[in-house]
C-alpha cells in the first residue's frame, strides 16, 4: 500500500499537539494528525488548568477560548491551601498584582476534547484517530511513520505523543532516569465533603511522601480528583506502594479522614509516570521536534505540564513555519527550537528542581506555613510567588528563611 504524503505529521492530539495543528492552520501546509485514541478519551492527570493555560487559549483562536468559557464541564478554581507536614494549612488567593484572577479544574476528557474538535473546523489537517504508531524512520527526504492505518510520509514529524513517545524512543535520546521522572496515581471520588467556598485547589505534604504530594482538587457534580505524586527515586528509596500509602492517607490523615469518610471511588486507581524539566534534554534534530510531555516538559515542582504543552505546540509550529520556509530541516536549524522552548521555561525549571530539593525537610515547610499565617507581609509574598518566577526565586535563598525569623 502506498504511503500517504503530508507536508507534517503530528503524533499525538493532546494538548501539545493540538496546539501545534491549530497554530498551522490555514498555513497552506498539509498537516495530519496521528492519534492512537478515539475522542473523547480519558488521560490520568490532576485535570487543574492554571491561568497560564486559559491565556494561552486566545493566543490560539479567539473562538477556542470562547468555546471553553461557554463550557459548563469546569470548576472556577480562585486559590490554593497548602497543608504542612503538621497538618496545618494556609489559604494563597490567585489574585496577581491586586488583579483578581481564577485557574478552573476540567476533566482532561472534556478539555482535551474540546481542542481536538477544534481542529476538525480546519480544512487542511487531517485527523486520523485509532492510528497507533509503530515505527518512525528517517529517510534521505522525508520521516516515514508506519501505523496500524498503514504508512504515512512528510517533511517533519512531531511528536506529541506523552511520556512514552515512540516519536522520542526512534529518534529521540530522552530516557527514564529516576531522579527526573514523577510517578503519580490519580482517582476520581464523589462526596469528597468540605471544600473551600471559592474552590481552591489542596496540595497535601506529608512527611512519608516528600518531596511530592497529595492533591484534592474540586469537580463539578460533587466530584473531587484526589491524587499522590512523588520522585520515582524517592519511592525506590522509601520502598512506598503508593496505591497504599494513599488509602492509607485518605483514611488516617487528620484533615481528610473525615472529609473521605462517606465518599467513593468512582474508578480504581490509575497510574502514570512523568518525565521532570529538571534536566535540559535535546529535544529536536533532523526532521523532528518533540513537545510537552514527550519533551519532558513538565514542571519539577507543581508536575503541572498543560501550559508547557501548549506554548511548546506553539514554538514547534513557529519552527516548523521557519523549515519550510528555508526549506532547511536539519538537526542544526531545528536547535533554535531548543533554544526558545529553554529560553522560556528553563528559569522556572531550576527554580523549581531547588523548591522540589527544599520539600525534603518537613520542618522547613512547617516553618514556612506558621510564618505565613502569622505575617501579612509575608502571606502576600506567597501570593506573589504564584504568578512571579523571579519572586519564587527568593525560596531557594537562604538569606529569605533567615528573614522570615525576624518579620
Amino acid at each position: 500500500m502506498q504511503a500517504k504524503k503530508f507536508d507534517v505529521m503530528i503524533v499525538g492530539a493532546g494538548p501539545a499537539g493540538a496546539a501545534c495543528a491549530i497554530k498551522l492552520a490555514r498555513s497552506g501546509l498539509a498537516i495530519a494528525l496521528l492519534e492512537k485514541a478515539t475522542f473523547p478519551r480519558d488521560k490520568t492527570c490532576g485535570d487543574a488548568l492554571s491561568i497560564d493555560v486559559v491565556n494561552q487559549l486566545s493566543l490560539l483562536s479567539d473562538k477556542l477560548a470562547t468555546d471553553f468559557n461557554d463550557m459548563a464541564a469546569k470548576v472556577p478554581s480562585y486559590g490554593v491551601k497548602i497543608f504542612s507536614p503538621n497538618h496545618q494549612h494556609i489559604d494563597l488567593p490567585f489574585h496577581y498584582k491586586s488583579q483578581p484572577g481564577c485557574g478552573y479544574i476540567c476533566r482532561r476528557t472534556d478539555f482535551d476534547n474540546l481542542l481536538f474538535q477544534h481542529i476538525k473546523e480546519y480544512d487542511n489537517i487531517q485527523v486520523f484517530e485509532n492510528c497507533a504508531v509503530e515505527k518512525v524512520t528517517l529517510q534521505p527526504t522525508s520521516v516515514m511513520v508506519q501505523t496500524n492505518l498503514g504508512s504515512f510520509t512528510a517533511e517533519m514529524v512531531v511528536g506529541a505523543d506523552g511520556a512514552h513517545s515512540v516519536v522520542s524512543k526512534h529518534l529521540g535520546k530522552i530516557k527514564v532516569e529516576k531522579p527526573h521522572y514523577s510517578a503519580g496515581l490519580r482517582v476520581y471520588y464523589k462526596g469528597v465533603t468540605s471544600f473551600h467556598a471559592e474552590n481552591y485547589i489542596e496540595l497535601h505534604f506529608f512527611r512519608d511522601i516528600l518531596p511530592g504530594y497529595l492533591w484534592v482538587f474540586p469537580l463539578p457534580d460533587n466530584k473531587a480528583n484526589v491524587g499522590i505524586g512523588l520522585l520515582s527515586s524517592a519511592v525506590a528509596a522509601k520502598k512506598l506502594n503508593l496505591k497504599a500509602t494513599l488509602q492509607e492517607l485518605l483514611a488516617t490523615a487528620p484533615n481528610l479522614k473525615e472529609r473521605f469518610k462517606d465518599a467513593r471511588p468512582l474508578e480504581t486507581v490509575k497510574g502514570y509516570g512523568l518525565p521532570l524539566g529538571s534536566k535540559r534534554r535535546h529535544i529536536s534534530g533532523d526532521r523532528y521536534l518533540l513537545t510537552g510531555d514527550a519533551a519532558a516538559l513538565i514542571d519539577p515542582f507543581s508536575g503541572e505540564g498543560i501550559g508547557n504543552a501548549i506554548r511548546s505546540g506553539r514554538v514547534a509550529a513557529d519552527q516548523i513555519l521557519a523549515c519550510f520556509a528555508h526549506h532547511n530541516f536539519s538537526a542544526a536549524f531545528n536547535k533554535a527550537y531548543d533554544q526558545e522552548i529553554y529560553a522560556r521555561m528553563w528559569k522556572e525549571f531550576k527554580v523549581s528542581h531547588r523548591l522540589q530539593k527544599l520539600c525534603r525537610y518537613p520542618w522547613l515547610f512547617n516553618f514556612v506555613v506558621k510564618k505565613g499565617n502569622q505575617s501579612k507581609y509575608l502571606k502576600h509574598f506567597l501570593v506573589e510567588v504564584l504568578a512571579n518566577m523571579e519572586i519564587k526565586r527568593l525560596l531557594t535563598k537562604p538569606a529569605f528563611y533567615y528573614r522570615m525569623l525576624f518579620k
